[in-house]
Parts: C-alpha cells; structure tokens; sequence
C-alpha cells in the first residue's frame, strides 16, 4: 500500500505529477478539452490595470476564474463590458455556454442581470455569506 504523506505547502514537481495524471485519465474518457486560457484587463490613462477578467475555455465552456474592477472604475459599465467582450471571445472559439461562481459580498445580482442562472449554492461558505454557483448558455 503506498505512503500517505501531509504537506502544508504543495511541492511543484509533485503538484504537476498529480494535475498531469488527472488530465490524462479526463482526455481518455471525456477527449481533449481544447483547452485556451482567457485573460482581459482594463488599463488606466497610465497603463496600469484597473480592471480584469481571467478564465478559461475548455470542453465547449468558459469558465470564469476572477472577473475584479478597481473601486474607481466600479459603476461604469466595466464589468459588464468584460463578460461581454469573454462571452464574444467563448463564442468564437465554439463554446456554448459558460460558468462562474462568485460569493454573495461580491457580485450574484450583477451576474444575474447579464442572464447568468444560479445553479447551486453553499450557505455558510464562508460564514455568514454564500457561495453562489452560476451558468449562462451562449
């Protein structure tokens, strides 16, 4: 019987030993998720970012991992131009819907109001608040 082992920090080369044999045993039974990496931001006059949405595509789904606009810039639209201009780019690449979850502090009546349908949700997650789980189709 092999070894367990407990480590409070994550060891790179074995990280990717695990990541890679999960990869492995998803493409023989579900094929190659196409997989494209998504990233937009929001410059400033001054070049910075203030604002961004990083996702992922894969397996005909965007996933959004973190959609953040600077407190400044909040209010504008520029939010929703980001979701726009990620779902324009999904659709391109063949991807027919998209999902995205997000705590109740943060956004869930502003996906909501760009069509987003909740799915599933953690209450308590973290405590007091709620984890909301979130799909749109494309």
């Amino acid at each position: 019987m092999p070894d367990l082992t407990l480590t409070r920090e994550h060891d790179a080369s074995d990280a990717e030993a695990v990541l890679l044999r999960l990869r492995d045993f998803n493409v023989a039974h579900a094929g190659d998720p196409a997989y494209v990496p998504l990233s937009l931001f929001l410059r400033d006059e001054g070049g910075a970012v203030a604002g961004g949405l990083l996702g992922d595509l894969y397996y005909g789904w965007l996933f959004v991992r973190i959609l953040w606009v600077a407190d400044e810039h909040r209010g504008g639209g520029h939010g929703e131009r980001l979701v726009r201009a990620a779902e324009e780019e999904a659709r391109a690449r063949g991807c027919h819907a998209m999902w995205l979850d997000t705590f109740s502090f943060q956004a869930p009546g502003f996906y909501r109001r760009l069509g987003f349908q909740e799915f599933a949700r953690l209450d308590e997650y973290p405590p007091g608040h709620a984890r909301h789980f979130l799909w749109k189709p494309l």
